[in-house]
């Protein structure tokens, strides 16, 4: 007790014994991260992007969507009955830069995907409030009408590998044809490109067989968001522990 009233009534004293304790905790916590490869627990079913979701992701981050929509579900009572099974880190090791945010003008994305039909995302993009009455995001009606600029795709992968996205030689050198076999179900390299990304859904998104546009690849990465792990799987290996 007196030992305790020297410290309160001595300021330099109390300031150099907090900060021992406060180096002593970072310590404990920081030492142990350089003998770890990698602080993200792997999760069956995560898989890097395929082109198409990628160049959407892109055309997500250029029109500004990350700003009024995260993707991130906090493990919160309301936030977990409202939007589902709170964010893995592994959801987010392949995206650079993670698109988590901190402010929702409108809902949360990180499980939007197959949530609703191509068919919503279509007439959404193209007039919000045709789908949601109040809502205050502006329409996005070009990108049906945008082709999707291919070109340099492959590199864009290239990038992504060498910052530690497992994409392989193969996956690099067939980016362009992933890209456009994902926007059409009758082309013939659809199944090389589900083999080399396990669950990627094939489909004419934006309902335009014509044209693989900028809202095929929107779409195509929104439908995505979400659908990698199978959280039934995952709440049954948790209730085992």
């Amino acid at each position: 007790m007196i030992r305790h009233a020297t410290i309160e009534r001595n300021s330099i004293l109390m300031l150099v014994l907090v900060l021992i304790v406060v180096a002593i905790g970072g310590l404990v916590e920081i030492v142990p991260l350089f003998y770890l490869k990698s602080t993200i627990e792997k999760v069956q079913g995560m898989r890097p992007y395929t082109p198409l979701e990628l160049a959407g992701r892109n055309i997500y981050i250029r029109e500004g969507c990350y700003v009024c929509h995260s993707q991130m579900v906090r493990s919160l009572r309301d936030e977990v009955e409202r939007y589902g099974h709170f964010s893995l880190a592994a959801e987010s090791m392949y995206d650079h830069p993670f698109q988590w945010g901190s402010k929702r003008t409108g809902p949360d994305l990180a499980r939007v995907g197959g949530k609703y039909s191509d068919e919503w995302h279509r007439a959404h993009m193209e007039d919000p409030r045709s789908i949601v009455p109040e809502s205050v995001m502006p329409g996005y009606p070009f990108l049906a009408q945008t082709a999707l600029k291919t070109r340099g795709i492959g590199d864009h992968l290239s990038a992504n590998k060498a910052i530690g996205v497992p994409y392989s030689d193969e996956m690099i050198e067939s980016a362009l044809a992933d890209a456009t076999a994902q926007a059409n179900p009758d082309a013939d390299g659809v199944d090389a490109l589900v083999e080399r990304y396990p669950g990627a859904k094939v489909r004419d998104f934006d309902g335009n067989p014509a044209m693989v546009s900028e809202l095929d690849a929107v779409i195509a990465y929104l439908q995505v968001l979400g659908t990698m792990v199978d959280f039934d799987a995952f709440k049954v290996e948790e209730n085992l522990r």
